[in-house]
Order: C-alpha cells, then sequence, then structure tokens
C-alpha cells in the first residue's frame, strides 16, 4: 500500500509521516491533502508529538553476529529506538517487527532497558565467555537524549571497566562527555576509542536530516575534547546523501584534522526496507527540486536498486559517482593528515566480574 503526497513538515521530527509500507502488514494511516485540510480547519494543527519511553527487562543483552563486513562481532543496544530522528536511519525497520511504524513511531516510542549492565555482568561471568571489544550505538544510538535520566550507557560503562573490557562507541552526540571520566580512564589501559558522526556543517541542514541530533558544532567540539583527554578518536562521515551532504566532506576532513582526531571513514547513504520510502518522502518535502537527482546518483552506485543488502557490497558502493566520492575523501583525507580506522584494543586485561560477593582466586 502507499501513501499520499505530503504537504505539511511533521516539525522536529525526521519521518514526516507514521504511514509507511512495511513487510509485515501493519495498517497504513492515510489521508489526502484536502481531508487533512479539512481537520485542521476543524480541529486546528495536529498536536506535537511527545516522546514516550516503556522500560523492559531483557534476559540476554549482548548481540552476536557473524557479518564479514563490519569490523565487530558483538554489541549492546541499551534502547530500541532513538528520539534522534534521524530520516536515513538503517535501524528504522526494527520497529515493524513490533507492528509499530518505521517512521515517527520509530523516534516517539521508544524502549530502555535498565538492568543492561546487571545482565552484563552476569554474561561477562560465565566461564566459556571469551572477550573481544564490545560495540555501542550500532543500532540506536547510547546518547540519545534519554540517556540523560537512564545512564544505562554509563552503567555499561563502569561494567567494561570494572572488568577491563574493552568497549567502542558510536555516537552523534556530544553527551559522550558526560562520561569522560569513565572514557579516560579506560583509554589510558587501551579500552576504547570513541567515533562521532557527522554529516554535514550546516545546522539547519542538520535539523531537517537529524532533528534532535547534536549540532554539527558540538559534535565537533566534542571531537576534539575526546582527542585532547587522551581517547582514540575518529569522525565518521556519513552517511554521505548525494547532492545533499557530499558538499561538506572535504571541509568535515580538514576541520577534524585539526583537532587531534586519529582517523576517518566515509559511508554512503543505505536505505533498507522501509527506509526507502521514508527517505523519498523526506526529499519531497524539503527537496523536491532535487529528489529526483539524488535516488538517481543512491541507485547508479547501488547496481540500479535504492539499496543493495548484500554483505560486502553493501558497505562498498560502485559505479562512477562512488568512484568519485573515494577519490575525493582519500584525497582530503590525506591532505589533513588523518589515517582509516585502525582500532585494536586489549581485551588480555579482562578479568571476570565478582557475583554473589565471591572472592577472585586468581
Amino acid at each position: 500500500m502507499g501513501t499520499s503526497p505530503i504537504h505539511a513538515k511533521a516539525v522536529g521530527r525526521g519521518a514526516q509521516s507514521v504511514s509507511v509500507p512495511t513487510r509485515f502488514g501493519l495498517d497504513t494511516r492515510e489521508a489526502d491533502g484536502d481531508w487533512r485540510d479539512y481537520v485542521e480547519q476543524l480541529d486546528g494543527p495536529a498536536p506535537k508529538l511527545h516522546t514516550r519511553v516503556t522500560e523492559e527487562r531483557p534476559r540476554t543483552i549482548l548481540s552476536f553476529n557473524q557479518s564479514p563486513d563490519i569490523p565487530f562481532d558483538r554489541s549492546i543496544n541499551a534502547y530500541r529506538g532513538c528520539e534522534h530522528g534521524c530520516v536515513y536511519c538503517y535501524a528504522r525497520p526494527t520497529h515493524a517487527y513490533h507492528d509499530l511504524s518505521p517512521g515517527l513511531d520509530f523516534e516517539t516510542q521508544l524502549w530502555a532497558k535498565p538492568n543492561a549492565a546487571e545482565i552484563l555482568q552476569q554474561t561477562l561471568a560465565k566461564a566459556k565467555y571469551r572477550p573481544a571489544p564490545i560495540a555501542l550505538g550500532t543500532n540506536t544510538d547510547p546518547y540519545q537524549p534519554i540517556e540523560r535520566r537512564y545512564r544505562i550507557t554509563r552503567q555499561v560503562l563502569e561494567v567494561c571497566l570494572e572488568t577491563r573490557h574493552p568497549v567502542t562507541i558510536t555516537t552523534k552526540s556530544d553527551s559522550v562527555l558526560d562520561d569522560l571520566d569513565l572514557l579516560t580512564e579506560m583509554a589510558s589501559m587501551n579500552l576504547t576509542a570513541v567515533a562521532i558522526s557527522v554529516t554535514s556543517l550546516d545546522p539547519k541542514l542538520s535539523g531537517k536530516l537529524e532533528p534532535r541530533a547534536a549540532s554539527p558544532a558540538k559534535r565537533l567540539a566534542a571531537l576534539g575534547k575526546l582527542a585532547s583527554a587522551g581517547i582514540p578518536t575518529h569522525c565518521s562521515v556519513s552517511p554521505v546523501i548525494p547532492a545533499i551532504t557530499d558538499e561538506f566532506m572535504e571541509a568535515i576532513i580538514a576541520h577534524v584534522g585539526g583537532l587531534g582526531v586519529q582517523s576517518a571513514g566515509w559511508i554512503p547513504l543505505r536505505l533498507p526496507h522501509e527506509v526507502a520510502p521514508l527517505f523519498r518522502e523526506w526529499l519531497a518535502v524539503h527537496f523536491p527540486d532535487r529528489a529526483g537527482k539524488v535516488m538517481s546518483i543512491v541507485r547508479s552506485i547501488r547496481n540500479g536498486r535504492d539499496n543493495d543488502p548484500d554483505f560486502f557490497s553493501r558497505m562498498g558502493p560502485t559505479g562512477v559517482w562512488a568512484d568519485l566520492f573515494r577519490a575525493r575523501f582519500r584525497l582530503a583525507r590525506k591532505r589533513a593528515g588523518l589515517g582509516p580506522a585502525r582500532i585494536e584494543l586489549d581485551s588480555s586485561q579482562f578479568r571476570r566480574p565478582e557475583l554473589g560477593g565471591q572472592l577472585r582466586l586468581f
């Protein structure tokens, strides 16, 4: 089932509607422009959407993967859904599994896992557990706004510090600085590295793409503070959206090159499942003049499709436009004196946590 054209912006949110085709038969709610106008005349503008958080207590907290094209095999997601509301977020389709919209529901109906640190302790205490870096922020942002209320990410980091377990962080928030004390201590033992994603240098554009994420200036400042504290830092220019954000690629790299950041990388736009119609809808609202050009380039780097889900190629676009972006990025990184990401954290210091007051024998 398709969606109707959108004529009004969902202010303060990335997705422009709840209605989006899904793979699981989720009911869609549609209204054409005339009907929406009529309803607004009678009832006034639609009420502002508020974020709702539900607490859940999972039995497991580590997710393992065998993907050949990502540099980690385990991760923790303290939250489901993400209030940052990035319209391009590849995690949006996970909400469809719960009969919720990957659109506005994904950024307004969230779950928090307050027992994450407790479950992690129990997992690390198992005799069969073997340490390797845990990735935070692989699905939803560990420092999205509700982290300041729940502090789940901080609790997880405290467990990792106690057990000397390596951990990596990826975020779009300068709130990572709230845990600078823990990260500094962990970095001194080669137990952590932090990546911050910077999509553009235009706060107005970022406000449309990532409405509740930190501004570009705040993210850049956070990169500088992390680097100054001796924490290995990486700038991820992602996603690169053709004809929308690629113009900022060189300027972002030049800026972070003077901040002490160690490495930089880029990731092209990915549009899996329901993300593709959501992104097309966003283009129709914010950039109708270039929507066709954007999607034409996206398809050209994805072998004629909106998205390439295959291992290896999903992270490595092909074609003339992809080669151009790759060459531009390589040259910009060389000029800034940055290298590619090389994360080699230390797993040899790991010590199992003490549970139930037992003493460590060795």
